[in-house]
């Protein structure tokens, strides 16, 4: 079996080169291979030029391909594992077209596994914990009242002004705010035309106390399903968002209105004029050599029965960069490398799936997570 790891961007390397040093037989493909060997070079010993035809060409039954590239080519590269008779693995969000392959994969007896990096990834492997612990928990009854609530975020580990800094180009950050987003909030279904207009603060469970700024993200509402969450459970409120350094709506109050004064404008015009701003920003507010990023993930599930709570548990976890690399390429990437070798395993059933649910393997994960992180504990806030 051959792993085809496909790109090798920021959020690759760690958990390449892990599935290299573990002896996994591993192809590196990459659309520039000099990019790749300053990399990847000193472990990676077959590395090709990426196009779609040559990793169709070289796939064989039985291998494995990994897509980091951008989203946007996961379904051609997916198909063509179908073709070849190939798994497919991403850190990615299942898109429609992904999932309608669901039906192509099973009857293959094939892998589709998606959502196992930082966001979504880790906090997946969360929730569902968070989700069994409280089913055999003591405060465990059918009239309880939940709330959920998942935020994570790639922050500076020294604050600038600004209250963010890019690692890569930023165009996918400003065009991320122009995304409406839907949640659970208060029994009731909140829609989000623009992030910065539901801002709520959110105070960390971490040895030092510190507040953040969230918002809601995407649509919260498929992964109740997802979760596990029993239909007929009584839920609050159910967020999944993204979390960022307090300051940051004010630092970024202008690139809200920038982003405000595009709306109905032509596509092109949009996109020239973000492409611009994440020039200037990226100039602005990148991270020095060196100098170390930041991750924080916090996902919490409360449960109560006649206005008192009967289980809280949050797993909180922060993390920095430091002399293995960047934190976020470290949460995004080794959890990748450990659902590939889950997929060797067949520990992964066939078809279109996210992140595991399976106890066993989400706590063998956790094990590894916790190797990445340099604070990573499961709160319980009754205890």
């Amino acid at each position: 079996m051959t792993i085809h790891w496909c790109g090798t961007g920021l959020s690759s390397v760690p958990g390449l080169k892990r599935l290299i040093a573990k002896g996994h037989k591993v192809t590196v493909w990459n659309r520039t291979v000099d990019k790749a060997r300053a990399v990847v070079g000193d472990v990676a010993q077959d590395i090709r030029p990426y196009s779609l035809e040559a990793l169709t060409q070289a796939m064989q039954s039985g291998d494995i391909a990994v897509s980091m590239l951008p989203a946007d080519q996961h379904i051609a590269i997916a198909q063509a594992c179908l073709t070849k008779g190939a798994h497919f693995v991403s850190s990615s969000y299942i898109a429609p077209e992904m999932r309608a392959l669901d039906g192509a994969f099973r009857e293959k007896g094939l892998t589709s596994l998606n959502e196992i990096g930082l966001d979504p990834g880790i906090d997946h492997l969360m929730a569902h914990d968070l989700v069994a612990r409280y089913r055999a928990s003591p405060g465990y009854h059918a009239e309880n009242v939940l709330s959920f609530t998942s935020y994570c975020g790639g922050v500076p580990k020294e604050a600038n002004a600004f209250r963010y800094k890019f690692s890569w180009a930023p165009v996918g950050v400003l065009k991320a705010l122009k995304s409406p987003s839907r949640s659970l909030r208060n029994f009731s279904e909140l829609r989000v035309n623009r992030p910065w207009d539901a801002i709520t603060a959110y105070d960390a469970p971490l040895p030092t106390p510190e507040s953040f700024e969230v918002y809601p993200n995407r649509d919260s509402y498929p992964f109740i399903e997802d979760y596990r969450f029993d239909p007929a459970w009584k839920l609050r409120d159910f967020v999944r968002g993204t979390i960022r350094l307090n300051g940051w709506a004010a630092a970024w109050d202008g690139i809200f209105r920038t982003i405000e004064g595009l709306e109905g404008k032509p596509a092109a015009e949009v996109d020239e004029t973000l492409t611009a701003l994440a020039h200037d920003l990226l100039k602005e507010n990148s991270y020095a050599e060196g100098e170390p990023d930041r991750v924080v993930l916090f996902v919490s599930l409360r449960a109560e029965r006649n206005g008192k709570p009967v289980f809280h548990e949050t797993w909180a976890m922060d993390a920095w960069g430091d002399a293995r690399g960047s934190a976020m390429s470290r949460l995004v990437s080794i959890p990748v490398s450990l659902g590939i070798e889950a997929l060797a395993a067949r520990d992964i059933a066939a078809g279109v799936h996210p992140a595991p649910h399976d106890p066993r393997v989400i706590a063998r994960w956790m094990d590894e997570v916790a190797q990445l992180a340099q604070y990573l504990q499961r709160v319980d806030h009754l205890a």
